[in-house]
């Protein structure tokens, strides 16, 4: 196990000892995360399975990922994803009892300097609202808040829709992807189009109104959920046709339950999601770093 990096604020704390993600396995850094987020507003507990796939879909190295250790014990961790010349951080968290040893500011200090040997030129991070002590550490470090994100839920509801009926026509994969590319709304890294391909399972959907006005909605079909929603109206009255393109989703998957991440809270057709019956989960404070 190769020692990264030691950390000590000050005499009174614990020194912080970095070591990268790869010195460890998948099932220790899946108990690490979910223990480092135990108390937290929104939890999102972690299985094997499901680390694995966020790795791969969020395009995350391990080799400049990080786990902090303090008398030997391990306290913390934190990932980085990196794209062309962006990097993200993400999961995030040390031990609830571990908090006050700066085990975090270590870990983001080295993940932004991991970010810079990779050429990277701005680093995005996401951090639940209300999150204090996780938002005024992003700030002391130079990042700016630039929007707020909603996570959204909807239970199986059966969609209505009072007028301008439509002809639809269903998308395959392959398809879906290129659209993707050209999608008007600014994506964050959940579901970029790299995300979106990554995580499978895409299918998509175009409607015509009467009128003539069109659009597409892409989303991931799961066994029991639809997921990674990306709406795209494209002519004529747009919230006519997000009406529609929701109407078209959930009167096809009727019994699935959905989830909407990151959605930005003033997307255009926010208030057309809440009339489908989309309820807010949570909220995302979406924050950036520029590095060059």
């Amino acid at each position: 196990m190769g020692q990264l990096m030691t950390s000590t604020a000050h005499s009174k704390k614990c020194a912080v000892e970095l070591f990268p993600a790869t010195d460890f396995t998948i099932e220790t850094l899946t108990e690490t995360y979910n223990r480092t987020r135990i108390d937290y507003i929104v939890p999102m507990p972690m299985n094997v399975a499901r680390l694995r796939a966020y790795i791969h879909n969020y395009d995350v190295e391990l080799e400049a990922s990080v786990v902090a250790t303090i008398e030997r014990e391990i306290v913390g961790l934190g990932m980085l994803g990196v794209r062309d010349d962006q990097a993200w951080i993400t999961r995030l968290g040390v031990s609830p009892n571990k908090r006050r040893n700066n085990a975090g500011q270590a870990m983001m200090e080295y993940l932004i300097q991991q970010a810079k040997e990779r050429g990277a030129q701005k680093i995005i991070l996401e951090v639940i609202k209300n999150n204090w002590p996780a938002f005024y550490l992003f700030k002391k470090l130079g990042f700016h808040v630039t929007r707020e994100l909603l996570v959204l839920r909807r239970p199986p509801l059966k969609a209505k829709l009072k007028k301008k009926p439509y002809t639809i026509k269903f998308l395959d994969a392959t398809t879906v992807g290129d659209l993707l590319e050209e999608r008007q709304s600014r994506p964050s890294w959940l579901d970029e189009p790299s995300s979106l391909r990554k995580a499978g399972n895409l299918e998509g959907l175009k409607i015509r109104l009467v009128d003539g006005s069109h659009g597409w909605v892409a989303y991931q079909h799961t066994l029991y959920q639809l997921a990674r929603i990306v709406l795209q109206p494209e002519t004529g009255d747009k919230k006519a046709v997000a009406r529609a393109l929701l109407h078209a989703l959930h009167t096809r998957h009727l019994l699935h339950d959905t989830k909407l991440e990151n959605l930005p809270a003033l997307d255009p057709y926010w208030k057309v999601f809440e009339e489908f019956g989309y309820l807010i989960s949570f909220t995302r404070i979406e924050m950036y770093l520029g590095l060059s």
